[in-house]
């Protein structure tokens, strides 16, 4: 009898983790990476949440708290929801995990039989779906284009629904492409799910406040209020507020499913560390004005990279809304000859080149389900956004 399950052939390690293990081990051998792979704020978390969290010690409170998350801070994101989305939720609407992860996987876990479908746009975030095969549900990927700005069509939306078809996931400001989808354009969505009552949405908001060039994020809820009873909000504290490592993610959608996740939660985890829910209410509770700085300065890096990237013959890259992360393609780097005559083929053998040769750690399309292309995350300091790309430009000009 085998010691692993059947299960653990259905998933494979987090690839922009994978890289980023790479990229550390590397670090430690004496080499000087830029590590332009992982997809988290170089900022540090703002003072005022760490003084909330040191309070919450002082307190005592370092003890179990509700598994769904403590009253306060789920009533501190009910009133988020309200004052900045214009949805309205109770706190028993909403549970607190140990990050959003946490809060996608519970929902798939008690949502999902073996078989039913989950219709994942992509290019997509590479746990997606992997998270609904783990459970016995089915990907089903849809392809979205360039020349789409990246983004689910209606009409895609409605060919790629069947009688199993459980969820749609939708992510905006997207993971890896930095898109964002308007208004009309959801409205455009909402339109088709109307059709489908037994089709649940999870809007992945994560990166709800990282929008650029005076655009305001809209989630699906704000635009189709009808659609409010089918939808799961999943958000977070780790990028907008730099807190990767406090691990607050949290979710609100109908109670019935709230419940259930919460039970999964009962049997894994139980609740979130008290004390990073302490600091994750002080985030929400607190004034939002350092973001607006924030935000001016990822969108600088932004232009830094974008025009960088664009200079570079074999690369092109759309201009991005929001997250903080390009997607450049590179199919005009494939068939080309690295000067120790290795013959780029596929995505895959760039971001390897680019890591050996440039010293920058990128990551491969294919984790997001989209290729040939790569992602670059510029959540770094401005002069080593700017170096990051001046290296990759310098390393593709040896390409024959």
């Amino acid at each position: 009898m085998p010691l692993l399950s059947h299960r653990m052939s259905l998933i494979i390690p987090s690839p922009t983790l994978v890289i980023t293990a790479r990229a550390t081990a590397l670090k430690a051998e004496g080499r000087d990476i830029i590590d332009m792979s992982i997809g988290e704020p170089d900022f540090d978390t703002p003072q005022f949440i760490k003084d909330a969290a040191t309070q919450a010690l002082k307190d005592g409170k370092t003890k179990y708290t509700a598994i769904a998350g403590t009253l306060a801070l789920r009533t501190a994101i009910a009133q988020k929801f309200q004052r900045e989305n214009g949805v309205t939720y109770a706190p028993d609407d909403i549970i607190v995990s140990t990050g959003a992860k946490q809060v996608l996987f519970n929902a798939f876990l008690a949502t999902l039989d073996p078989g039913d479908e989950v219709i994942i746009p992509a290019p997509y975030w590479v746990s997606y779906p992997d998270i609904a095969t783990f459970v016995e549900g089915t990907p089903v990927i849809i392809p979205c284009s360039e020349k789409e700005n990246f983004k689910l069509s209606p009409a895609a939306l409605a060919a790629a629904i069947t009688p199993r078809t459980k969820w749609l996931v939708l992510n905006s400001p997207n993971n890896p492409t930095g898109m964002v989808y308007t208004r009309p354009e959801l409205e455009a969505l909402a339109s088709v799910l109307r059709q489908h009552p037994s089709v649940y949405i999870l809007s992945d908001d994560i990166y709800e406040h990282l929008v650029y060039d005076g655009l305001k994020c809209t989630t699906l809820a704000q635009v189709a209020p009808d659609l409010q009873p089918r939808i799961l909000m999943v958000n977070g504290v780790s990028k907008s507020y730099a807190m990767t490592g406090w691990r607050i993610g949290y979710g609100a959608g109908p109670q019935e499913l709230i419940k259930a996740m919460t039970i999964i939660q009962s049997q894994s985890t139980s609740n979130a560390s008290s004390v990073s829910q302490e600091a994750a209410r002080a985030a929400l509770e607190g004034s939002q004005e350092f973001m607006k700085e924030w935000v001016a300065v990822y969108e600088e890096r932004r232009d830094i990279a974008l025009a960088l990237l664009n200079a570079i013959p074999g690369l092109s890259c759309l201009k991005p809304h929001g997250a903080f992360y390009l997607y450049p393609t590179c199919q005009g780097l494939l068939g080309k000859i690295t000067p120790t005559g290795t013959l780029l083929t596929a995505d895959t053998d760039v971001a390897t080149y680019l890591l050996d040769t440039a010293e920058v750690a990128i990551v491969p399309g294919v984790a997001f389900g989209h290729s040939p292309s790569f992602r670059l995350s510029y959540a770094l300091h401005t002069d080593l956004v700017r170096e990051g790309c001046q290296r990759i430009a310098h390393a593709l000009e040896a390409l024959r």
